[in-house]
């Protein structure tokens, strides 16, 4: 079964705002398998002042937001089964390239597919695409820990 996400459940499910919230719709979510999610570029966004395109990182940093919301699928409001609130944190990436610069007016696909699903470490492929095009892909390691668990147990 397909999942869609509009803007306010996604605020719902990630801590991140406005400029940093990096995905403005799920298109597609398939709990365990993938998600592809939508961000607008637009000329007014801060992170596109006096640059010529959006900065990879912040491309990956929208496949991270992505696989959050993607690793989340099945616990609606962040709760896992058993435990408080759910934290997610951003590893690593591996194998990262970038191959064209995402400008202002490009809408940028992001479609993130599961390598490697467990309760404490997620590992993820990420692709993003304007139009038909690829321009950026990256290997992207996750972990999630409750809420109350300290981030080094």
């Amino acid at each position: 079964m397909t999942q869609q996400l509009d803007i306010r459940s996604i605020m719902d499910r990630l801590p991140h705002r406005y400029p940093m919230l990096l995905v403005d719709r799920v298109i597609d979510l398939v709990p365990q398998k993938k998600i592809t999610a939508i961000k607008n570029i637009s000329v007014s966004d801060p992170y596109m002042q006096g640059v010529h395109g959006l900065p990879p990182a912040l491309i990956v940093e929208a496949m991270a937001q992505a696989a959050a919301l993607f690793s989340f699928a099945d616990e609606g409001d962040q709760q896992r089964p058993g435990k408080g609130k759910a934290v997610y944190y951003f590893l690593g990436i591996d194998d990262a390239s970038f191959i064209k610069p995402v400008v202002a007016g490009d809408q940028l696909r992001i479609e993130v597919a599961a390598l490697r699903l467990s309760r404490a470490l997620c590992k993820y492929r990420g692709q993003a695409f304007v139009k038909d095009e690829l321009v950026a892909q990256a290997s992207i390691l996750c972990a999630i820990r409750d809420a109350a668990e300290p981030a080094g147990a």
